[in-house]
């Protein structure tokens, strides 16, 4: 028996279990081997499964003889950001609040991966409620970079990175608000999309800002982020939000063919911020296109400048919302010794929230507070609509728009931890995305000197996920490179 499946893709170990040539168990028995070598060191997952999954894989391979369909995930490995309900195991969002919290139901995304075939290996660390761009708010651990173990793998879903590039996982889901599947997939070299709001069903994901909340998948290529979004994409009548439009078949657009479509290059995005190394990997990576035929123009994003401001105050005071059910009555942690109603919210809320948590709470009940209101949260809501008309006005003189995904490589752990906007503006180039609402993707396009990964992110009109997956598909096959073992966990 060959070991080594945990170095597979997805459509790899889909079409081999399939096939008949590996069995679903012997791929997981591979991966928690994987698991057992590398995670004492990356410590990507939290709760790892392992009982479950050999459980949930003896079922696929039971249904392969009984010459059943088992689905386009069968036997795929894949782990779960624990921002998303499970019955399996608990749903902690990383928070001392909801420390023990078992769900009594599976959100929507993942019970179609599991409809689908799939193999869950457990649960991976995050930043507490998706609020972070390191994942070094987590109440459980830090988690560190396949590449460099001194440096951080990126927030929020830092776990669902990580376990990709330490060949943990074939497959793992993160959620993304302002950056936090892209940013991390940058950090650490994988392939990681965020789906235009509504694509695919929040039911089941803990609420952080529920106007920008998207789930979406890390995989290792492009080829296997089109086939989890095949899974997952739909109506949902759990999800009001969730679009009632046709899905379509995304690993058809996965064409090496970009001729004659337009690539657009923000001028706002490429200044003096950007990491000189990052500008040079992101360039080569729009002459690889330009050399299959693609024609570039300059666009402008000309309220690029407020995306940081809007994001923070509109994030904080739906957090400050949302966040409110966690209060000691119904679940979760519960201040012990209290006298009286309103010590039990402030004591069980104080000693349950991380500080980050904490911050950004109250600044959005400042924001929705009486006289603040207008003054804050709906301007801010006001120059969201501008960002969106900003991209809406670009689409119509390019068919994409490429930009850098982080201005800088991943950082050193606790390089910015004392300095929350320092560790913010992590984030300048992916919020935009979410504030209005389009699809992005991030791949990486090379190492920098120090031997990290440059992410590439590739921005499309709403629902025009397919022109994202061709041209990042274009790049993949024809940029001359690929990226390698991560050298800290080979």
């Amino acid at each position: 028996m060959s070991n080594d499946w945990y170095k597979k893709t997805a459509h790899e170990i889909r079409d081999a279990v399939r096939g008949g040539k590996v069995s679903a168990l012997e791929v997981t028995e591979s991966h928690l081997a994987r698991i057992d070598a590398v995670d004492g060191r990356v410590k990507a997952f939290i709760d790892v499964w392992a009982d479950a999954a050999r459980a949930m894989a003896q079922s696929v391979d039971a249904r392969i003889r009984k010459g059943e369909d088992v689905g386009p995930l069968a036997g795929v490995p894949v782990g779960l950001k624990d921002v998303l309900c499970t019955k399996l195991g608990t749903t902690t969002c990383c928070s001392k609040i909801l420390k023990g919290y078992r769900s009594p139901f599976d959100a929507t995304a993942v019970e179609r991966l599991q409809n689908a075939g799939a193999v869950f290996l457990g649960k991976l660390n995050m930043d507490e409620f998706a609020m972070g761009s390191s994942t070094e708010n987590s109440s459980i651990q830090i988690t560190r970079n396949p590449w460099n173990l001194d440096c951080v793998p990126g927030g929020s879903s830092g776990g669902s990175a990580a376990a990709i590039a330490a060949d943990e996982c074939a497959i793992t889901l993160g959620s993304d608000t302002g950056g936090s599947i892209r940013q991390p997939a940058a950090c650490v070299g994988c392939v990681g999309i965020k789906p235009t709001y509504g694509r695919i069903s929040r039911y089941g994901l803990v609420a952080f800002a529920s106007s920008l909340d998207q789930i979406g998948p890390f995989t290792k290529d492009v080829e296997d982020a089109a086939i989890a979004l095949n899974v997952m994409c739909g109506r949902d009548p759990k999800d009001s939000t969730s679009a009632d439009i046709p899905v379509p078949d995304f690993t058809k657009a996965l064409k090496a063919d970009v001729s004659g479509m337009r690539i657009g290059l923000p001028k706002e995005y490429y200044t003096d911020a950007l990491n000189a190394e990052m500008r040079e990997k992101i360039m080569a990576a729009v002459a690889v296109l330009e050399k299959e035929g693609a024609k570039v123009v300059e666009v402008s994003l000309p309220h690029t400048d407020y995306a940081i401001a809007v994001y923070y105050i509109i994030c904080t005071a739906e957090a400050s919302a949302n966040l409110a059910r966690f209060d000691g009555v119904r679940y979760g942690y519960r201040a012990p010794g209290v006298s009286s109603t309103q010590e039990l919210y402030a004591r069980t809320k104080t000693d349950g929230y991380g500080p980050e948590v904490r911050r950004r709470i109250m600044l959005g009940t400042y924001v929705l507070s009486s006289g603040y209101y207008d003054a804050y949260y709906l301007k801010a809501q006001k120059v969201r609509s501008l960002i969106r008309k900003d991209f809406m006005d670009a689409f119509e003189q390019c068919d994409v728009v490429l930009t850098p995904t982080s201005p800088t490589p991943a950082f050193k752990i606790g390089e910015k931890s004392a300095n929350p906007l320092e560790m913010y503006l992590s984030d300048i180039y992916t919020i935009s995305v979410n504030l209005a609402g389009i699809p992005g993707l991030s791949m990486p396009c090379g190492l920098v000197g120090s031997g990290l990964p440059a992410g590439l992110q590739i921005m499309a009109k709403p629902f025009d996920e397919e022109t994202i997956l061709r041209v990042a598909y274009t790049y993949e096959q024809k940029r001359g490179f690929t990226m390698g073992a991560p050298t800290a966990v080979r």
